[in-house]
């Protein structure tokens, strides 16, 4: 499994990089050969044009949407543009959109009413459940409800004995440590800065994200969604203090390749 950093700066596009986005690449055995499936978590601010860099949108397999907010979301509106007008794109079936409950509706009050006849050719939109397991070709998806001011969820990817965790937006709680669980890679957001941002329920620190990935027994620690106004090695620095494992910071462009190690 294969996660490439299409967009990471938190709460809006930074000069460095878009909002949040992520892409989830996996091979599948098929009696023709392999196929790729791909999925994109989070499409925020600005995220479509750096995804073209490392995918053809026609080329997605689903959407998943932590939550509701414009650094997460907006850019299906874009998408939806992209597949329903493209006219090299050829025909293409509704693409499955996961998120919280009234998906569908943000997206056509943000798009504009004339999609509302359309919307559902493009996109085949369906809800998070908190504990639910979703299958998307040779991905297993299993969602919690995190600590956001909004309904908001974080994922756990898991194919071929390898799992990523995915904070989405959210300050410490259980759901987080149980979807890090022994993770190959957990992908957690760190907005927040200790003693600067006091305001509970709504961001992680990196000195949070690192005690989830301590109780976890993470393996590997990716810090993300870093708004401009946050230095990237204070959070670092704070992760490290509360997790001895590797610790880096997300960029546009790193790509992660997480592969099953045989023991023999």
């Amino acid at each position: 499994m294969r996660l490439t950093i299409v967009g990471c700066s938190g709460s809006f596009a930074g000069p460095d990089s878009p909002a949040s986005s992520y892409l989830l690449e996996a091979e599948e055995r098929t009696g023709d050969g392999t196929r790729t499936w791909r999925v994109v978590v989070d499409l925020g601010s600005g995220a479509l044009g750096s995804l073209q860099r490392f995918a053809d949108p026609g080329s997605l397999d689903a959407v998943l949407i932590s939550h509701l907010h414009p650094d997460h979301f907006i850019d299906l509106c874009g998408l939806y543009v992209a597949r329903r007008y493209d006219p090299l794109g050829g025909a293409l079936s509704p693409l499955p959109v996961y998120g919280p409950a009234g998906t569908a509706d943000r997206v056509l009050a943000a798009y504009g009413p004339d999609a509302e006849t359309e919307l559902p050719s493009v996109y085949d939109v369906r809800e998070f459940s908190d504990g639910g397991v979703i299958r998307i070709g040779p991905f297993t998806v299993t969602t919690r409800t995190v600590n956001h001011p909004v309904p908001a969820f974080g994922l756990r990817i898991e194919h071929d004995g390898v799992a990523i965790a995915y904070s989405g937006d959210t300050d410490s709680c259980p759901n987080l440590v149980e979807l890090a669980r022994g993770v190959d890679l957990f992908l957690a957001e760190a907005s927040f800065i200790e003693g600067r941002d006091q305001n509970r329920g709504v961001h992680l620190t990196g000195k949070r994200a690192g005690e989830a990935a301590t109780e976890a027994d993470a393996r590997r620690l990716v810090l993300t969604h870093i708004p401009v106004w946050t230095d990237t090695d204070t959070v670092l620095s704070e992760a490290r203090q509360a997790y001895l494992g590797p610790v880096e910071a997300a960029k546009v462009g790193a790509s992660f390749l997480l592969e099953r190690v045989e023991v023999r």
